[in-house]
């Protein structure tokens, strides 16, 4: 299955139990809401498929993991229903990769911004490359990064959280990532991520589907209130979207 356009592609492979997301964006492999809403039902589609065990969510290229969300689609909102929508559009996805069935393992070659991180967040099992440096930079364009909070907080605690958000210009490290939970392991080379990747995703797929999806609940549990919780801190987003502070800055980065 797969999807391919100007503003960015999906596709998904399936192969041994074991199912392939990747996505991509000529700008970072940034996200508008179209590709956001392709995502959550690819996730979606795949948690009821039999045959798959494994999800990999992966990005194209060897450069950026994922640039967060469109600043170019950002600067268009004009009301604060566009807003909360455009918001919506990861609250979908990090919600679809909560009540997925199946371990999500995320492949993260590059930076993380923003959305981007929330991602990283929301899989269960995170590899990634030395590379692999992650920022929160909403307050720097006037926002928050109220949707994805409680994504990265389940991983990194409110210390972590508070650290990248706070500090919206500064790239925390792979290592950093790792000793705060973000990345389960850091690989000097990603021609060594991709082996491990293969050998560990292989061995998942020779343990009892059941068994698996009863750890995959266990995981999450605790978390059903994201539905609603997700759905007002979208709202909130969308709101500061409107302000002129915002649009001013947007502006200057996308000048």
């Amino acid at each position: 299955m797969g999807t391919t356009r100007e503003n960015g592609s999906l596709y998904v492979k399936t192969e041994g139990g074991v199912a392939t997301i990747e996505f991509g964006h000529p700008a970072g492999n940034s996200f508008v809401s179209e590709m956001l809403e392709r995502l959550a039902r690819a996730i979606n589609t795949l948690s009821s498929n039999s045959n798959v065990k494994v999800i990999i969510l992966r990005s194209e290229g060897d450069r950026a993991f994922c640039g967060g969300a469109s600043l170019a689609e950002l600067s268009q909102i004009q009301t604060a229903e566009e807003g909360k929508h455009f918001f919506g559009g990861f609250a979908h996805v990090l919600n679809a990769m909560r009540r997925c069935s199946k371990i999500i393992i995320g492949r993260v070659q590059g930076k993380a911004v923003g959305g981007g991180v929330g991602l990283i967040s929301a899989c269960d099992y995170v590899f990634a490359a030395e590379d692999a440096s992650v920022k929160l930079s909403e307050l720097a364009i006037c926002l928050a990064p109220l949707v994805i909070e409680p994504a990265v907080r389940r991983r990194i605690g409110i210390a972590g959280f508070s650290e990248l958000t706070l500090s919206p210009h500064e790239w925390r490290n792979a290592y950093w990532a790792r000793d705060k939970g973000l990345f389960t392991k850091v690989f000097d080379k990603v021609v060594d991520m991709d082996k491990e990747l293969d050998l560990y995703t292989s061995k998942l797929t020779t343990y009892n589907a059941e068994a698996l999806q009863n750890v995959k609940r266990v995981l999450w549990q605790n978390t059903d209130h994201w539905e609603d919780l997700m759905e007002e801190r979208a709202a909130m987003s969308g709101r500061l979207a409107l302000m002129q502070e915002t649009k001013e800055r947007l502006s200057k980065l996308l000048n």
